[in-house]
């Protein structure tokens, strides 16, 4: 079995010193938030946070698991949001996870403590181990976070975000699959042009879509063409990245766009250039937020579902701590709305 990562490896790897390393891995302060994240990010990718016991193998044995489903529940349960705007229960998509995690824990008779994403120092002030059961993350916090969450020991579930630094259960929708099917329903209409929009980065939701999205491409023998800025665009300025990237001469067919909000500021952007959807192209979503948009095919998320079904990967977690983590995918409806459509060159 490999040795444990070793802070000198860190160090070259990044290319920082072996001080910088030391200090970001320990919480201490001598680094720089940007410093600090990338040696996080690159511990991970190595291995740095992998326990010994779950690289031995020998915590998997089915014998010794157990069944939440009757058992008498007490305690509370901390739903943790980042502090990012949009993510949070006033959310149309984040809303509704926050309402399924809610209503679940409420039937098992367990208590809810809702806190937005405090300082990585302020984490241990706020929070009585003892007291909080389990923590189900919702959306993106940030790594000095998980990792003072990790200091703690207590068990998480996470709802569509993943961390190389930190290995936990998590929820997501199959969004593997779903865009899957809405690119080979655009090439059986077909379509043969495409740019995918939405920021890759944001979400590991997005980046899975994106991979779905390009081995479809590959899997057909499609060049991608990629506009690079697309695919990072931020929000505030994204109408002045995308026209200035995207031109009549260069449309494609498509914009298949990350989720419904990239949709919607991309129709809102290709109607700015005096460019009209679904008549010189047509636009895909995902997630089901809007029903008023032309978009040619969304996915419809079951939210509440996401919700209720990270409690009980929780439950579940808090009675087998020792098993092994565990991804958990939920398959989505796409849908097609065909009146958005057109005739394809």
């Amino acid at each position: 079995m490999k040795t444990k990562v070793t802070i000198q490896e860190i160090a070259h790897f990044t290319g920082l010193s072996k001080f910088a390393v030391s200090r970001a891995l320990s919480g201490k302060s001598g680094v720089s938030d940007q410093t600090r994240d990338i040696i996080l990010k690159a511990a991970g990718k190595l291995g740095y946070f992998k326990d010994n016991s779950m690289l031995s193998g020998d915590m998997n044995n089915s014998n010794d698991l157990h069944d939440p489903q009757h058992m008498r529940w007490s305690g509370t349960i901390l739903i943790l949001f980042p502090n990012v705007r949009y993510q949070n229960q006033e959310s149309v998509y984040w809303g509704p996870v926050f309402n399924g995690i809610s209503s679940r824990l409420n039937q098992k008779g367990i208590n809810i403590l809702t806190l937005t994403e405090p300082s990585a120092d302020q984490l241990f002030t706020l929070l009585n181990p003892d007291a909080i059961r389990g923590i189900i993350t919702v959306g993106s916090i940030t790594t000095p976070i998980l990792l003072e969450i990790k200091r703690l020991g207590i068990p998480v579930v996470m709802v569509d975000h993943l961390d190389p630094v930190f290995h936990s259960d998590s929820i997501f929708t199959d969004n593997f699959t779903s865009m899957r099917e809405i690119m080979l329903y655009l090439l059986r209409k077909g379509f043969k042009s495409f740019q995918f929009v939405g920021n890759i980065s944001d979400a590991h939701s997005f980046y899975e879509r994106w991979i779905a999205y390009s081995s479809v491409l590959m899997g057909n023998g499609i060049e991608m063409n990629q506009i690079p800025e697309l695919c990072s665009p931020a929000v505030d300025d994204f109408r002045q990245t995308f026209t200035s990237v995207v031109h009549e001469a260069n449309l494609p067919e498509v914009f298949v766009c990350a989720n419904d909000f990239s949709a919607l500021y991309t129709i809102e952007a290709l109607e700015s250039m005096g460019i009209t959807v679904p008549d010189q192209c047509v636009v895909t979503g995902f997630d089901n937020l809007y029903d008023n948009i032309p978009v040619l095919a969304t996915v419809n998320v079951n939210k509440e579902l996401l919700g209720a079904r990270a409690v009980d990967q929780m439950l579940w977690r808090i009675v087998n701590p020792e098993s092994n983590v565990e991804k958990k995918l939920i398959m989505a409806d796409v849908i097609i709305r065909e009146q958005y459509s057109r005739h394809s060159g």
